[in-house]
């Protein structure tokens, strides 16, 4: 082995390798076999750190240290059995050993016994001096079983331990939204960083609350000052622009989520955002030139072919409706949207067997809305299928039994195919749910205003 920057020979991992390669024993001291154990583990390298614990183990068979090693080798291998054991002699030999209770909590944790290994940790908190680590073992084992409010208060304790602890900050976030508390996140973080001023993530997560709350002012202030404190913090450049957009303030959300385009590669999040402030300011061209971009950069990001797609539909354009949400449908075909506006597409320019197609694949995948229904029967009824109009319709009112729309629907169906009784039956059930919603049969089944039928079943003159 060479080192660039002089000779490390005596270094303890080359001379154990030199040792492993030329079959000499050599003596290392317990601290030494430690490193080279902890060093193999740290890569990943478990064949050699089990070469490494057992001939220390053979120099040193008493040292602490190298069983602790040998319980994480085993805890990492899975060999929870093999783990415990060697946790439990130890801690009949040493009861005060803060560490062998930590051990025993991650095998516990291991094998889902979250409880247990909360017992394990809180007996070893008792007899360790820096308590970081174990505070923050314990809030993630309260995670693990959704106690929010003991996870949140051990992360806590973590980050006043040590205040660039951001994994801990994140995760009292978590647990303040999991907890449905945002009043409670805010007034923490602000209490945070009155001790830390030039903390961009707390400012981020704080703005983060002040959004989900709609204090929009207040959240853009707090985004500000993330950017103060990091003028690269792409995730509080977008978080601000969406603060601005609900604001109606497009312009300005423009230029902070193109910002993030020249910090680093374009984001397909920010060209969406883009494109569709320019919409919202009627910039159609230059909006649909960025939904576009979007979807090139992502085109997994449903939110831009939906943004596109929509844009075209409110503006009555179906066949561009049509084009894109093909593309869209072969990139993912099980996106209920997706095969909404293609059987809504389909329907406005006339091509009803797609359309009865796609709203039988939107139901097939557990759309159940009750416009569904009331489209796929508008087609069936342009297919003149009424049997298949029916049977949809019958289906629809499992989900929606108290509809009258369905019910009128339906009486008009079986009018059509001349079935006196059940057209009266529906009719009936129709007209008891809502009367004022007769104007749905009329609308759907012009011919039915003059029959007979209508006027005896309701009695009217």
């Amino acid at each position: 082995m060479e080192f660039p920057f002089g000779d490390f020979s005596d270094l303890p991992i080359s001379r154990f390798e030199s040792m492993l390669k030329t079959n000499e024993i050599q003596f290392f001291d317990a601290s030494e076999f430690e490193e080279i154990g902890q060093y193999y583990i740290d890569a990943a390298n478990l064949s050699m750190a089990k070469k490494a614990i057992e001939v220390g183990l053979n120099q040193h068979p008493d040292a602490t240290e190298l069983i602790l090693l040998l319980i994480e080798y085993h805890t990492l291998t899975s060999s929870y059995e093999e783990a415990r054991n060697l946790v439990d002699n130890l801690i009949a030999v040493e009861p005060f050993n803060p560490y062998a209770f930590q051990h025993l909590a991650v095998i516990q944790s291991k094998c889902n016994e979250h409880q247990e290994a909360i017992e394990s940790l809180k007996k070893g908190l008792t007899y360790v001096d820096n308590k970081y680590e174990f505070h923050s073992l314990l809030a993630m084992e309260y995670l693990y079983l959704d106690a929010f409010f003991m996870a949140k208060e051990y992360f806590i304790r973590c980050l006043e331990e040590e205040v660039t602890d951001n994994h801990a900050l994140y995760n009292i976030i978590y647990c303040f939204e999991s907890l449905k508390d945002a009043d409670g996140a805010i007034a923490y973080m602000n209490e945070f960083l009155n001790r830390d001023p030039y903390n961009e993530v707390a400012w981020h997560q704080l703005g983060r609350q002040y959004l989900a709350k709609h204090m929009y002012e207040q959240a853009i202030t707090a985004f500000d000052f993330a950017i103060i404190c990091d003028d690269t913090f792409i995730g509080a450049y977008l978080e601000l622009g969406k603060a601005l957009e609900q604001l109606g303030r497009y312009n300005e959300a423009i230029n902070h989520y193109e910002i993030t385009l020249s910090i680093d590669d374009p984001t397909a999040f920010a060209l969406l955002r883009i494109g569709e402030c320019h919409l919202k300011l009627k910039n159609d061209e230059l909006g649909i030139k960025f939904l576009k971009k979007a979807i090139h950069e992502d085109p997994l990001l449903d939110k831009s072919w939906l943004a596109l797609c929509g844009h075209y539909m409110r503006n009555k354009s179906y066949a561009k409706v049509l084009h894109y949400i093909k593309k869209a449908v072969k990139i993912d075909s099980g996106h209920v949207m997706y095969w909404r506006l293609y059987a809504q597409s389909n329907k406005a320019l006339g091509f009803f067997e797609e359309a009865n197609l796609a709203y039988e694949r939107l139901v097939n995948l557990g759309n159940y809305e009750l416009q569904t229904w009331l489209d796929w029967a508008g087609v069936l009824l342009q297919l003149q299928d009424y049997s298949k109009g029916i049977e949809t319709l019958q289906q629809g009112l499992e989900f929606h039994p108290e509809n009258s729309s369905l019910n009128y629907m339906l009486a008009g169906f079986y009018m059509m195919q001349a079935k006196a009784n059940e057209a009266s039956f529906f009719l009936k059930n129709a007209y008891a749910i809502n009367p004022n919603e007769l104007d749905v049969l009329y609308e759907t089944f012009p011919t039915s205003r003059a029959t007979v039928l209508v006027k005896d079943t309701l009695s009217i003159s």
